[in-house]
C-alpha cells in the first residue's frame, strides 16, 4: 500500500474504501469486512450515511489492530456550529465504537463552518482526532477558510474522476498543503464511463478493468481515492492496482476526457444550497 503524508505528518493510505449509499447495515458491515480482509486500511463513512455502526462492527470483527486502520467520518450541515459539532463528533465516535477518529471532515461548506472548525480544532488538539479537513470546498471557499483559521485543513475531499479532474483546484490545494481526496472516482457510472473507448483500450493494454485504470490514474496523480462496492469480487479487483503503471501517453489520453464540471452537485447553485441545508439527520 502506498501512503500519503498529510500536512501534520499523519500518513493516510492512498487507496481506501467508501460506504456512501450502502444503507443496509448488514450489507455495509459485510462490505467493510471484506474490504479490510482484502487489504484496505482506509475506511470512509459519514454521519449522513447512517452506517457508522456497521463500519464499527466490521472493524471489530476483522481483528485488525486499530492503529492499522485509518477511519474517516464527517460532520453534517445541520450540526455545523461550535456546540453541535462537539456533540455530533461524540455521537459518531460512539456509533463507530472507537476511541479516536483518524480524519474528521466538514461534509459540506455550509452553515457555521467556522464555529464547527473551532470545535474540531479543539478535539484535534485533545488527540481525539488525528487530522481534520473539509469536503466539497471549492477553491475560493477553501482559500478563504485557510486564511481565517489557525489550522489548515489536512484534506479536501471533492468529486474527482476522468470527467471532472480538478486540475486547477488541486494546484491550489498543493499551494496550501491540502491533500486532495477523490469521491465518486467512477462518476457513479455516468457518461458511460465503464464503456468509454479510451479507458477501455487502456485497460486492454494492461489487462485491467476500466475501474482499475481509473484508480491507477488517480493514484499516479497522488490523489487519495475511496471506491465503493458491495460485491466481494469488485472490492478485491479495485484493490489490485499496485502491480502496473500507466505510461505518460496513457495519462495524457485520460487527461483529454476532462469536462471540468460536476456531474452531480453544483455548490454554487442556490437550489442545491437550499436542499443541502434542508437535509437533517
Amino acid at each position: 500500500m502506498k501512503y500519503v503524508t498529510l500536512n501534520n505528518g499523519v500518513k493516510i493510505p492512498i487507496l481506501g474504501f467508501g460506504v456512501f449509499q450502502i444503507y443496509d447495515m448488514k450489507e455495509c458491515e459485510e462490505a467493510v469486512y471484506n474490504a479490510l480482509k482484502a487489504g484496505y486500511r482506509l475506511i470512509d463513512t459519514a454521519a449522513s450515511y447512517r452506517n457508522e455502526e456497521a463500519v464499527g462492527r466490521a472493524i471489530k470483527r476483522s481483528g485488525i489492530p486499530r492503529e492499522e486502520i485509518f477511519v474517516t467520518t464527517k460532520l453534517w450541515v445541520s450540526d455545523a456550529n461550535y456546540e453541535k459539532a462537539k456533540l455530533a463528533f461524540e455521537t459518531s465516535l460512539k456509533k463507530l465504537d472507537l476511541e479516536y477518529i483518524d480524519l474528521y471532515l466538514i461534509h459540506q461548506p455550509f452553515n457555521d463552518v467556522y464555529g464547527a472548525w473551532r470545535a474540531m480544532t479543539e478535539l484535534y488538539k485533545e488527540g481525539k482526532i488525528k487530522a481534520i479537513g473539509v469536503s466539497n470546498f471549492y477553491p475560493d471557499r477553501l482559500v478563504d477558510f485557510i486564511m481565517n483559521n489557525e489550522v489548515v485543513p489536512a484534506v479536501n475531499q471533492v468529486e474527482t474522476h476522468p470527467f471532472n479532474q480538478q486540475v486547477k483546484a488541486n494546484e491550489i490545494m498543493k499551494e496550501y498543503g491540502v491533500q486532495i481526496e477523490s469521491w465518486g472516482p467512477f462518476a457513479e457510472g455516468k457518461n458511460g464511463i465503464f464503456a468509454n473507448e479510451i479507458l477501455s483500450e487502456i485497460g486492454k493494454k494492461y489487462n485491467k478493468s476500466v475501474a482499475q485504470v481509473i484508480l491507477r490514474w488517480l493514484i499516479q496523480r497522488d490523489i487519495v481515492v475511496i471506491p465503493k462496492s458491495v460485491r466481494k469480487e469488485r472490492i478485491e479487483e479495485n484493490f489490485n492496482v499496485f502491480d502496473f503503471e500507466l505510461n505518460s501517453e496513457d495519462m495524457g489520453k485520460i487527461s483529454e476526457l476532462d469536462k471540468k464540471e460536476s456531474l452531480f452537485l453544483n455548490h454554487d447553485d442556490v437550489e442545491i444550497v437550499k436542499w443541502l441545508n434542508g437535509r437533517k439527520l
